[in-house]
């Protein structure tokens, strides 16, 4: 019986899987960039004083990060997030930026 109510609730959730991609999808890297959105601005428009990601190259903000994590002595918020992500990851993030026009932000 629990094959059969697994089967069913599976098979009800397949076509939400297509509705949600015929709704359209984030950009590759939106999603794990969002956790950058808080202090470096939506779409890496930053504003308080924080560095803008918008426009840069995938290699620079992928080293960057990188460098973040070897410093011994670097501590704090970003070192935590750089820790986090994966060379690829980090790639990701940055060919989502480097998407991302320069300039005042929107």
């Amino acid at each position: 019986m629990k094959m059969h109510v697994c089967a069913g609730l599976l098979a009800s959730l397949v076509p939400l899987a297509g509705l949600a991609q015929s709704a359209g999808m984030p950009p590759p890297g939106r999603l794990l960039a969002s956790n950058c959105f808080q202090c470096h601005g939506t779409d890496g428009h930053a504003v308080s004083g924080f560095k803008s990601l918008a426009g840069m190259s995938p290699s620079k903000f992928a080293k960057e990060m990188r460098e973040i994590t070897s410093k011994k002595d670097k501590e704090g918020i970003m070192k935590i997030h750089a820790l986090a992500y994966t060379d690829a990851q980090l790639l990701e993030i940055g060919h989502y930026f480097a998407s991302q026009p320069k300039g005042a932000g929107r």
